[in-house]
């Protein structure tokens, strides 16, 4: 298995992201809701805490690339990728789940499922591209600097526009509006900062892998604000008619 996996490696990539683009147009073109949040329903089978759910579905990423990683953890440029993106999903499978404030909210088992194997697969080709491919390389290149500097960004936004969210939450209301910072121009700014993030890890990175895990978050994340977008216009009649829902001025 592990020698087919190494042969076919780029390949399995090219497929990844296929897969990918095809979720992405079939949930574009059927406006298909994910079952989570203000969309869940009582038909969307088992459903469990929510803020479990966020922990099972993220560990995979948590634990896998830095393990495969290990082999070349001494080489600097090595532990900075590993770095970041163990901070990224400390943040996201540690801290966020215990800082929502969702008890009583439940997420389906199925979604739980599907995100599992997505950063288990994700992990595994990052984690296999650090292991096989990645040399000592000057940490002061320009491309690792932008890249850090973009990732970083990403991260603020992302978290700060969560921060909003879940301060909404603490007010114990229905849902409102949120407002200020990029909520100003978009609907979903957490998910825009995801989406820089990672492009921020390709910049760093370039490879294969690296740009699948972008286009993956891209092609799941945009339909997703998208789904929200319309929710806040069809829930408020005085949402911003200019906020876009996920890229300013454009989408």
């Amino acid at each position: 298995m592990s020698h087919f996996f190494f042969e076919n490696f780029k390949f399995l990539i090219l497929c990844w992201i296929a897969l990918g683009l095809t979720t992405f147009l079939y949930l574009i073109y059927s406006k298909k809701r994910a079952p989570y949040g203000r969309h869940i329903k009582k038909n969307h089978g088992i459903l469990i805490d929510n803020s479990l759910g966020w922990f099972i579905m993220e560990l995979p990423a948590l634990i896998i690339m830095p393990v495969l990683s290990l082999k070349n953890i001494n080489n600097p440029y090595v532990l900075l990728i590993v770095s970041i993106w163990f901070i990224h999903y400390f943040q996201r499978s540690i801290i966020f789940p215990l800082r929502i404030n969702t008890k009583k909210k439940r997420i389906p088992i199925s979604i739980v499922l599907s995100a599992f194997t997505f950063n288990t697969v994700n992990g595994l080709f990052n984690g296999y591209h650090i292991h096989l491919n990645v040399s000592e390389t000057n940490l002061f290149e320009f491309n690792i600097l932008l890249g850090v500097l973009v990732f970083f960004t990403g991260m603020l936004i992302n978290i700060t526009s969560d921060n909003k969210l879940i301060s909404l939450r603490k007010e114990k209301v229905c849902y409102k509006i949120p407002q200020g910072k990029l909520f100003k121009y978009v609907s979903c700014p957490n998910y825009l900062g995801e989406i820089i993030e990672w492009l921020g890890f390709f910049i760093i990175t370039p490879s294969l892998a690296s740009l699948s895990f972008f286009l993956w978050t891209s092609f799941n994340l945009i339909p997703r604000a998208m789904n929200h977008h319309k929710w806040y216009n069809n829930s408020f009649k005085n949402y911003p008619k200019n906020r876009k829902a996920i890229i300013p001025f454009i989408l």
